[in-house]
């Protein structure tokens, strides 16, 4: 099997972001933030989705670090699944204690997301990450009220999803080969 990691770093006027990402991991993480519920967030996406995750995400406010650090890590998920056939699609509905969500996706290159998420910051972070991974991507809220709990069921959902989702396999899952771009 080829090395499915990615490494990369995105630095703009407002933020500083590092990935550093193997997805055939075991779920170990490194993660720095000021923000210390992004920071939760990413390690538990991280060992839901058995990836090993190095992440330094800093800047000048909540919403820019969330974005950006959502986009380095859609765009190092990109690169380490290469042209390799994965499984491509996965589902996962998980509860946590009042909440019950739903992720589905498809790793196709077609960026959707229809994220069901009480925080502005991090509906923008599912968004991110997908359009910048590539993929499918829907959260839904199947039930919940305390929206601490409903975001990490999500990510929590979403890391078994791409685990499930990233399986190598022998032969491309789609009727229409590899879409080429010349």
């Amino acid at each position: 099997m080829t090395d499915r990691t990615a490494r990369l770093e995105r630095s703009t006027r407002e933020t500083k972001i590092s990935v550093d990402l193997n997805i055939d991991g075991e779920g170990r993480f490194e993660v720095e933030s000021d923000i210390q519920f992004l920071k939760h967030m990413c390690e538990t996406l991280a060992r839901y989705a058995n990836f090993d995750l190095k992440l330094s995400a800093f800047g000048d406010n909540d919403h820019h670090i969330i974005e950006d650090a959502a986009i380095a890590l859609g765009t190092a998920v990109k690169q380490a699944l290469g042209d390799m056939p994965v499984e491509r699609t996965a589902s996962c509905i998980l509860p946590m204690d009042d909440a019950l969500v739903m992720v589905a996706l498809d790793l196709v290159d077609r960026p959707y997301c229809d994220a069901d998420c009480p925080d502005n910051n991090y509906h923008h972070f599912f968004r991110s990450f997908a359009m910048s991974a590539g993929i499918t991507l829907h959260v839904v809220q199947i039930r919940g009220f305390d929206e601490h709990h409903i975001i990490e069921a999500s990510f929590k959902a979403l890391g078994k999803a791409i685990y499930a989702a990233t399986r190598p396999r022998d032969k491309l899952l789609s009727t229409k080969d590899a879409v080429k771009v010349n």
